[in-house]
Parts: C-alpha cells; structure tokens; sequence
C-alpha cells in the first residue's frame, strides 16, 4: 500500500519514484549466483511470503506505473546490507551476532550454518542508489557484494573482530530459509558503473565499534536506573 500511495504521488507531481526492492524475490533460489533475468523460486503460502511477496508485488506495481502513466522509476534489488546505526536487536543476522558477540552471549546459528549470504556496507549501498536514481536506467539492478559467506563462516570473522571467545549456539532452521544468496552485479558494473569496494573485514570493524558503544552505554544506563 506505501508503494501504490508513493507511485499515485510520483505520476501526480510528475517525481522520479525509486523503489528499494530486495534480493528476497528470488526466493530460494535455483540458479546462482542470481541475475536480474531470474524469475525466482518463492513459496507464495510460506511463513516468508508476506515479505518475498510483497517486494515482488510492489516491483509489478512500479512497472505498471511505468508503462501504463509513464511515471519514471528506478528499481533496486537490495542484497544484505550492514553498517552502524542499525537496530542493534532487529533480526538480521549480521546485527545478530555482533550484538551477541558484545554481550558474551552464543551466536545463534540456525540450521547447519552453511546457508550462504552476501554482505555490503552501507555506504557501497548509497553510492549504488545514487547513480541509479541519477542514471537512465529502470533497472532493476542488483545492488549488493558477490563475496559470499557461509553464516559459520560469518561468526568466524564476529569473533575475530569482537571477542575470540565467543561461542556459537545451533537452533532448528526457519522454515523456507534459502539456502544460498550471492548477486551477480554484471548489469550495475556495466550501466552504473558501480560496484562495491568495502570488504566484509573492512566494514564490520566500524559497525563493531558503534554497537558497542550503544550497547555500553545502555548497559550503564541500566545500572544506573
């Protein structure tokens, strides 16, 4: 519904709409790594759908807008993305196990940990957003780091930046969790000519040092209540 009310606003006052799509319309997917020409492999009924769904269904809403009142847009499709300032408890696994690192408690890895995940720092994220919305291309562009991790392999690096004795807890997997996740960005490079340039080892320092800044001060604001 923000996108349909966002797409009337754009055709009304005549505005560039960019929608900021997801890598989650591929679902689970069976081709890899996944090019924008990918139809997707999603569960349309499944404890995910409302969100897989819902992305792809704002993307058919944005093109139809496009075609049908020539509204002019841009579509991004968002791999995992990471950086300071985020949510220090919002459920995204790199958010996850930094926090838990910091707070001496296990990562919690759900499933085997070998589903894999691809990570970008945010600031690659903005100037990929920039020259999308000040080039000519609808898109949509897959906008995210082909470096790809395991998540074992990611609690790895958590606990080399964070604390070498953090632990790691296994839990049973969610439901539809896909397996594997890595962008081709061959269309970014060529069009855009954008690609990421900060390193996962490179990023997750500064992230690190800004929760655990947050997380010191409200452990202390804690104290003192």
């Amino acid at each position: 519904m923000g996108t349909l009310n966002m797409l009337g606003l754009a055709k009304r006052i005549g505005a560039r709409f960019l929608l900021t799509s997801t890598s989650e319309v591929y679902g689970d997917p069976l081709e890899h790594p996944q090019k924008e020409t990918y139809w997707g492999h999603v569960n349309p009924i499944g404890v995910r759908s409302c969100y897989d769904e819902g992305k792809r269904t704002a993307e058919t809403l944005t093109m139809d807008y496009h075609r049908g009142d020539n509204v002019e847009v841009r579509i991004a499709r968002i791999f995992n993305t990471y950086g300071p300032r985020m949510c220090l408890d919002d459920g995204r696994v790199v958010s996850n196990f930094v926090s838990q690192a910091i707070r001496k408690q296990p990562m919690t890895v759900y499933g085997d940990g070998k589903q894999t995940r691809s990570f970008q720092y945010v600031s690659d994220l903005v100037d990929g957003l920039m020259a999308l919305m000040e080039g000519e291309h609808v898109g949509p562009f897959n906008l995210g780091n082909p470096g790809e991790f395991t998540m074992l392999e990611l609690a790895q690096v958590v606990k080399e930046t964070v604390d070498p004795s953090a632990t790691i807890e296994f839990k049973e997997n969610t439901a539809d969790d896909p397996q594997k996740r890595k962008p081709d960005i061959s269309k970014a490079k060529n069009l855009l000519n954008w690609e990421p340039k900060v390193t996962l080892r490179e990023g997750l320092p500064l992230m690190v040092d800004d929760f655990r800044n947050r997380i010191l001060n409200e452990d202390e604001g804690k104290l003192e209540k």
